[in-house]
């Protein structure tokens, strides 16, 4: 395979890559166990990437949501709003497609070779499930218990980031483990085989971030457009789409640019800055 047809098949995977490299660059944190504090933790990542990793160097949009929202009752959280908001303008749900290491984790999951539960109607009614988590677990929890309800009782994405890893790196971590982290390891190994059968089961029906991202996808300035006068409504890019899509660039849509290979008449393509 030339360079250029191998970038091709493979060139998000390696942005995917490179993104949780990027996230989590702090290495001696994986040999001291000791969580990084510098000044770049005051910044978000993009992408699902917990601050508790013993590697990361940036802070994870829903956590720090989730803190933002507990203390709103002091000081409205204008920063982190302001941040998701211009992450989600920007680039929709492609973070979700290009720049989330929990998803190239689900990704390659779904590589092993058990059978696949393909999208159907079921599925695509689960797809809502992740408003409900939003609603209850990032905003309601932290607003009426000032606690972090999706970080503390949900996300498998901080189990295998940041719980598992402390708790091989510090003893005194695993004498204080109880019924909550076996609670989320339970949640990890369910999430892990749910990939393992369906495409970004996680992503799909859980994930919070990307239900905040896709109500920007339709107004986003980087993303997927479709050419009318070229669609003949064929339909071969939603049929082809592991995602619950109905159209190019709806909620569901992760930006990947799988669709594109696929329309016959070339009608697909990614909209530019200015095409605003």
């Amino acid at each position: 395979m030339r360079f250029h047809e191998h970038l091709g098949k493979y060139g998000r995977k390696y942005t995917q890559l490179l993104a949780a490299v990027l996230y989590n660059c702090h290495l001696t944190g994986f040999v001291t166990g000791r969580i990084s504090k510098s000044v770049s933790k005051g910044i978000c990542a993009p992408g699902l990437n917990c601050y508790s990793c013993p590697g990361a160097v940036l802070s994870c949009p829903l956590g720090s949501l989730q803190e933002a929202l507990a203390m709103s009752a002091y000081r409205f959280p204008f920063y982190m709003l302001g941040t998701i908001l211009l992450f989600g303008i920007l680039l929709g749900r492609m973070i979700c497609g290009f720049l989330c290491p929990f998803g190239l984790f689900q990704e390659l999951l779904h590589a092993i070779p058990f059978p696949k539960v393909r999208k159907n109607r079921l599925t695509r009614a689960l797809s809502y499930m992740k408003y409900v988590i939003l609603a209850l677990f990032v905003i309601a929890i932290p607003i009426i218990k000032a606690a972090p309800g999706f970080c503390k009782y949900f996300c498998p994405a901080g189990t295998i980031e940041a719980g598992i890893p402390l708790m091989i790196l510090n003893e005194e971590i695993r004498d204080m483990a109880g019924f909550l982290f076996t609670w989320k390891v339970y949640l990890l190994v369910l999430c892990i085989l749910l990939c393992t059968v369906c495409y970004r089961a996680f992503c799909r029906f859980f994930c919070p971030l990307g239900a905040i991202y896709s109500l920007f996808n339709p107004v986003a300035f980087f993303g997927l457009t479709v050419d009318k006068g070229k669609c003949t409504g064929c339909n071969a890019c939603v049929e082809m789409c592991r995602m619950d899509v109905t159209c190019v660039g709806d909620r569901e849509c992760i930006q990947c640019g799988a669709c594109k290979k696929v329309c016959p008449k070339g009608a697909i393509r990614y909209r530019r800055f200015f095409d605003h």
